[in-house]
């Protein structure tokens, strides 16, 4: 089985030790084929030439509706086939993979496991004897040249060797690695054929852990999850601080994560706004001043009485409508207002070209300018009492804001991944040129992620309102925006376009909402915070950077 004193098989070795498992199977698939021939092999290929004579146009509509009952017919024949020998199959499948169960591991994966293992250590030692040789041969080269063009010419041989024989030790790893891999998937493929590919629940995860295994690789790891693994060991570090600090005060516990999930629900509508513009390669720079906007807009219509201040010298009183048309009402004239702005600046984007940091910097200014100057800069007060019971209530501990936040992320989950928008948002993000010949609509994608995030903002800013029960006013919501794109940077939103996840942008808000609610716990005084804010979207936007380089 083994070569001298190691356990390196060689293939027909490895051929021999997994024979038995093949052939007693094997015999088994072949029972199996036999009892599917006139069963569940007929019933796909009858489905099969159903879909088919669907989409057939040779046929008359009477032909087509002919030849279908006829092979319904069959199909039901064949299903009553398939019916009677399920158990059966079910039995002969049970047998194999019970048989593999007991023989695969100890007959034949534990001897490829562990010739890998040596032909690792082989491989080593060949690269450390090799590099040993080069040296040498090196070092005697050099000991006869005394001309430094001759001396700088065999020193770039020898690092193109050594090179060369690092790369050889990769081939040889690679190999060793490839053919345990090659063993389990082996097994797999038996169960493949003997399942249909209708892998239990158990199999799917073992399968699906060993391809990470495979495919693993520490450094694409690092620049992957380096910085989510750095902002976890400094949280956990706050977290072990703030007793010390804080005369035995715990930041981890249900009261502050709960904290933490509600400060971060409206800002998950504003991170999650802007993800579909950086996944466009762009940024939006007036989210600040949409919350503000938006807080001061619904505190008029929410105040309870005449408001304390005027929009242009005039002043509302909306309390004449019932309490829930004020909420509504609120939330619409929030989400229209952010549109409108949003709009404008996704048109002159997709229109002139213009780059969303202008386009978005222009509206930003133009909205805390009319905010300030139709206000006046002042506060509004407080909304109605009532109102944040109705909305979001607390069950129990339970901050039910958490619910808009969870169902925001599921509207926008499915709009990224399951409408023809979100393929077509992705593609233009990763190349508009691409996009436009393919047919895709670049300026009615763009305009498209705008609006979408107007809509976003607005629902943000309504709920924050509500959540800190009013107080609009034009300042509220300042450098709101660094907080959202930071959390999608650090969520894994990439500023070179088309790269991101939902998954991503929940976790980063979450990361920052947290991070700056220990600081804050802690008595980090909040300019600080803005420091550590700027060296964690310096580090996330280098390891982004990092990414796409190795990409290139």
């Amino acid at each position: 089985m083994a070569t001298d004193n190691k356990k390196i098989l060689t293939a027909e070795q490895e051929s021999q030790l997994r024979r038995p498992i093949d052939e007693y199977v094997g015999g088994i698939q072949e029972k199996i084929d036999a009892l599917r021939a006139d069963g569940t092999d007929q019933v796909i290929e009858i489905q099969g030439n159903i879909e088919s004579l669907k989409r057939d146009r040779i046929y008359t509509p009477e032909e087509k509706a002919a030849k279908i009952a006829e092979c319904k017919k069959a199909l039901e024949k064949a299903k009553a086939v398939e019916a009677r020998n399920k158990g059966e199959i079910d039995k002969l499948i049970s047998q194999a993979e019970g048989y593999l169960k007991e023989h695969f591991k100890k007959d034949y994966y534990t001897a490829v496991k562990d010739s890998a293992k040596e032909e690792k250590v082989l491989a080593q030692e060949k690269y450390q004897a090799a590099v040993a040789d080069l040296n040498k041969e090196h070092q005697a080269v050099m000991a006869k040249l005394s001309d430094q063009r001759e001396i700088k010419d065999e020193k770039y041989v020898h690092k193109n060797r050594l090179f060369d024989a690092k790369m050889q030790l990769s081939k040889d790893l690679q190999a060793a690695k490839d053919r345990r891999h090659a063993a389990i998937d082996h097994k797999y493929h038996m169960i493949d054929l003997l399942r249909m590919s209708k892998f239990t629940f158990a199999q799917s995860m073992a399968q699906r852990w060993e391809n990470y295994r495979y495919t693993f690789n520490r450094r694409n790891f690092l620049l992957k999850n380096g910085l989510y693994i750095a902002i976890i060991i400094i949280f956990a570090a706050l977290c072990f601080i703030t007793p010390a600090v804080k005369g035995g005060t715990q930041l981890l516990t249900v009261d502050n994560i709960l904290n933490i999930l509600q400060q971060a629900s409206p800002r998950m509508f504003l991170a999650l706004g802007v993800a579909g513009l950086i996944l466009l390669a762009g940024t939006d720079l007036s989210i600040g001043r949409m919350v503000g906007m938006g807080m001061t807009a619904a505190t008029i219509i929410m105040h309870n009485g005449p408001n304390t201040g005027g929009v242009f010298g005039h002043l509302f009183d909306f309390s004449g409508l019932p309490v829930l048309a004020r909420v509504i009402l609120a939330l619409l004239v929030c989400i229209v207002l952010c549109t409108i702005f949003t709009t404008i600046a996704g048109f002159f984007t997709a229109k002139f070209k213009m780059h969303p940091f202008i386009s978005t910097m222009a509206t930003m200014l133009v909205i805390f300018g009319l905010v300030t100057y139709s206000t006046k800069g002042v506060s509004f007060g407080a909304i109605d009492s009532s109102i944040p019971s109705m909305i979001i209530p607390r069950i129990g501990k339970f901050p039910t804001i958490i619910l808009w936040a969870v169902a925001a992320v599921v509207v926008v989950w499915f709009i990224w991944n399951k409408t023809t928008f979100g393929k077509n948002l992705f593609a233009v993000g990763g190349n508009p040129e691409a996009a436009a010949v393919s047919g895709i609509s670049v300026f009615k994608v763009t305009v498209g992620a705008f609006i979408l995030a107007g809509i976003l903002y607005g629902f943000g800013s309504w709920l924050e309102c509500i959540r800190m029960t009013g107080s609009g006013s034009a300042a509220y919501g300042q450098g709101w925006e660094m907080d959202a794109i930071a959390a999608c940077v650090v969520g894994g939103v990439s500023f070179t376009g088309g790269i991101g996840k939902i998954s991503g942008v929940v976790v980063g808000v979450f990361i920052f909402t947290a991070l700056t609610y220990a600081l804050t716990v802690l008595g980090i005084d909040a300019n600080l915070q803005f420091v550590f804010s700027g060296i964690i979207i310096l580090v996330a936007v280098m390891l982004d950077c990092l990414k796409y380089v190795q990409k290139k």
